[in-house]
């Protein structure tokens, strides 16, 4: 039976007696609304671990003032019970007073890597994220710790937060589960409207499309680009806000791409804001 855990006293005491007990954690940070995707995460950190560990909260640290916070769906009830069906342990739902009792007297700064891609378009959205992880990792004090490849620059700015922090945590980031036509499972699908839905199929396929250009042994960026723009630009309404290629996990951009990259893209529909990738090792 999955526990549910509000406060940070209990989190961090309970997890201080699994660690002393031998047994491994590990742990999922989400902010609730589960999907798949989730869930995919969940399971292997269900098989790997000794103790499950997830958490549910929605960080008000990496919204814009113009974001969807207080529209982010919340449904803890249900997530609950879908976290239960993939031997989950424990899931931390803190409040924000909880999380945040204080104005924060110490911030973290993420230096070029969230300068650049999501960061760019969501200025602090990155210092939100490495803020409330550091403090999930202090908390929980998880083994193992797993993320999802769909947020490709978050995972890269988590991995290497972890290292410069000194955390002795393994980061495993988790492929991008998709639906049956290729939309990629994202808590925020559920904003797009039945036209925008049969759209979004044409991110993925833009993305397969990159990947056909590299293997044919195009390896100029700039024209990859336009490529998979004109073809977005073909078959949906929403705005193409960006399609970029940079190396990774170091996020340094490919004029002529060399080594292991990921091209990834964003899209404005008329309610959602939708980002995909496909990473391409060199």
């Amino acid at each position: 039976m999955t526990k549910l855990i509000t406060t940070v006293n209990e989190m961090s005491n309970l997890s201080r007696k699994i660690k002393l007990q031998g047994n491994t954690i590990g742990f999922v940070p989400t902010m609730g609304a589960l999907h798949d995707g989730h869930l995919s995460m969940m399971e292997q950190s269900a098989e790997e671990n000794d103790v499950s560990i997830i958490s549910i909260f929605v960080n008000p640290l990496q919204f814009g003032p113009n974001e969807d916070f207080e529209t982010y769906p919340r449904q803890l009830e249900q997530d609950a019970e879908a976290a239960s069906k993939v031997n989950v342990d424990y899931i931390f739902a803190p409040s924000v007073e909880e999380m945040y009792p204080d104005e924060l007297g110490v911030t973290l700064e993420v230096g070029r890597m969230a300068k650049v891609l999501e960061g760019a378009q969501r200025p602090g959205h990155f210092e939100g994220v490495v803020t409330v992880v550091n403090k999930l990792f202090n908390i929980i004090r998880p083994d193992n710790a797993y993320f999802g490849k769909k947020d490709a620059q978050q995972l890269a700015i988590v991995e290497k937060m972890t290292r410069d922090f000194n955390h002795p945590i393994k980061i495993k980031g988790v492929d991008i589960v998709r639906e049956e036509d290729g939309l990629a499972k994202s808590s925020r699908n559920v904003y797009l409207t039945a036209q925008e839905r049969k759209e979004a199929t044409y991110l993925s396929k833009s993305l397969q499309l990159a990947k056909q250009l590299y293997d044919q042994g195009e390896r100029d960026s700039e024209n990859i680009i336009n490529r998979v723009t004109e073809y977005l630009n073909s078959y949906i309404s929403g705005e193409v806000q960006e399609v970029a290629i940079y190396s990774y996990p170091d996020l340094v951009k490919q004029n002529n791409i060399t080594g292991q990259i990921f091209i990834s893209l964003a899209v404005n529909f008329s309610k959602a804001r939708l980002i995909d990738n496909i990473i391409i090792r060199g």
